[in-house]
């Protein structure tokens, strides 16, 4: 299995990181992918992926919740780093209206112009929406139809807007994490429409922990549960889950 979208560089596992990865490792999980946040993130982030090299894969983006006014020289900071830096995606990328709209028109700047990298680098996005579906896709249907790769990370929607996103935009991948485990999240519609050719497993830890560990730190060692619960939806083995998640997150990050 492998955990397409974890913080593991955050602060929140400084004290043990290491253990965290063998943790994850004993319990199947054999990679992870990192994706950045902003500015402040870049050294902790690399510095994760320098030390575990076999394990750990880095995103490059600007978080939408860390756009400012100033998100042009945040930007101009960050695209440099593709250039020296090996790098599996552009992201965290996206728009984010849930906690504050000020910046609503710098967020659709800064996410069209990562995605423009993306196009010229040709790597996929990690797309984070919340509270801004139409929007998103609006920045989306700038660049031609099915032109760009990706994941609608943490997605919990429904499945109109499913079919919404594959007939506007392309046949993107959609992350699930420890949501899906959450007795009143009702996402087994939403698991059935999506397929499982289409999902990656994620935690976003240190975020979202699944039941049975909901209200505490989450970590990579937790996407079995993730695994289960799919597989308990599409009723399918674990054994399914983990071989074509994996193989979906492979084919999209070219890991």
């Amino acid at each position: 299995m492998i955990d397409s979208h974890t913080h593991i560089y955050m602060e929140e596992f400084d004290s043990d990181r290491n253990e965290v990865i063998n943790r994850a490792v004993s319990n199947g999980v054999s990679a992870m992918i990192l994706p950045n946040v902003d500015l402040e993130s870049i050294d902790a982030l690399h510095n994760t992926i320098n030390q575990y090299p076999t394990r750990c894969y880095a995103a490059m983006g600007l978080h939408p919740t860390s756009v400012t006014p100033q998100y042009a020289e945040q930007l101009a900071a960050i695209r440099p780093l593709f250039n020296t830096h090996k790098y599996c995606a552009v992201g965290e990328i996206g728009i984010d209206l849930y906690w504050d709209k000020s910046y609503h028109n710098e967020q659709c700047i800064a996410f069209a112009e990562q995605i423009r990298w993306a196009q010229e680098l040709q790597l996929p996005i990690i797309i984070h929406c919340r509270e801004a579906l139409d929007t998103t896709i609006k920045v989306l249907k700038q660049f031609p139809y099915n032109s760009v790769r990706g994941v609608f990370h943490s997605f919990t929607g429904t499945p109109e807007q499913v079919a919404t996103i594959r007939r506007e935009v392309g046949d993107f991948y959609f992350g699930i994490n420890g949501i899906v485990t959450f007795k009143n999240a009702h996402l087994d519609n939403l698991i059935t429409a999506i397929g499982i050719d289409r999902i990656l497993l994620e935690t976003d830890a240190p975020y979202l922990a699944p039941t049975p560990h909901r209200g505490k730190r989450n970590e990579p060692a937790y996407i079995p549960h993730m695994a289960a619960r799919i597989a308990q939806i599409l009723d399918i083995t674990i054994e399914d889950v983990d071989k074509a998640t994996t193989h979906n997150t492979r084919t999209l990050f070219n890991l």
